[in-house]
């Protein structure tokens, strides 16, 4: 096992803050294995898109999904800002967090990945990628494994992480939440079930992070010990 405190970095984009959730479960795992873990969210300024995705709850949902379908179609990039530890530094692992946009990876993770600041992280260092999503994961986490592999990353795993309901329902209960900010049983009159992450998931992220953490070599997790109930004997 490595005796050197290996270094991780989160890079991710979120909106509803679901991305952000696995980014703080894996961090947990991580961080119990002796990780020193580091966190840049990349934030969306380009001007023509920018407005869609700085006010939560969206006024108008369904319009603004729609409207982001030619960039998508375009696989097109955009003005971003990258905090400073997603621009150098020393990493043993990359983890990229990609929400799906129309079937395929965000403007914002596709404009860090295209970047010129992407490549001195990437070359060379193991990374990992997950995805958060409403049905679709497949094609996102082939273009970021292709954008990261064309930077000289060495892909180590990745998993997705997908909302309950089938096509219909989970877009019915994802334009419903976007709309309000609040869980909905129905949504046109139609039952809806949850959107976004649920706990099981969060724990599937954790586990996935201690096979990361496998890979690295680093240390067990540290074992729990209780302490002993007062006026009971200690055993020897």
């Amino acid at each position: 096992m490595s005796t050197a405190q290996p270094r991780v970095l989160f890079v991710y984009f979120t909106y509803t803050k679901q991305t952000l959730k696995i980014v703080e479960a894996m961090t947990e795992a991580l961080s119990a294995r002796g990780c020193a873990v580091e966190h840049a969210r990349i934030d969306l300024t380009d001007a023509r898109y920018t407005a869609r995705f700085h006010e939560f709850p969206m006024p108008h949902p369904f319009r603004e999904l729609i409207g982001m379908i030619p960039a998508e179609l375009r696989r097109a990039t955009g003005e971003i800002s990258i905090p400073d530890n997603a621009k150098s530094g020393d990493y043993d692992l990359v983890c990229i967090g990609s929400p799906t946009w129309w079937l395929s990876t965000s403007v914002p993770i596709r404009s860090y990945l295209e970047s010129d600041v992407a490549g001195p992280i990437l070359s060379g260092t193991d990374y990992a990628t997950f995805v958060v999503c409403r049905r679709y994961y497949g094609h996102n986490l082939r273009t970021v494994k292709k954008l990261a592999n064309k930077l000289g990353g060495k892909f180590l795993d990745s998993i997705h992480f997908s909302y309950q309901g089938g096509q219909i329902r989970s877009l019915l209960s994802l334009i419903s939440y976007l709309g309000s900010g609040e869980y909905r049983e129905r949504y046109l009159g139609v039952p809806i079930p949850l959107t976004n992450l649920q706990d099981q998931q969060l724990e599937e992220a954790r586990t996935f992070a201690n096979g990361l953490a496998d890979r690295l070599k680093v240390g067990a997790p540290a074992p729990v010990v209780s302490a002993p109930v007062p006026g009971e004997a200690e055993s020897v």
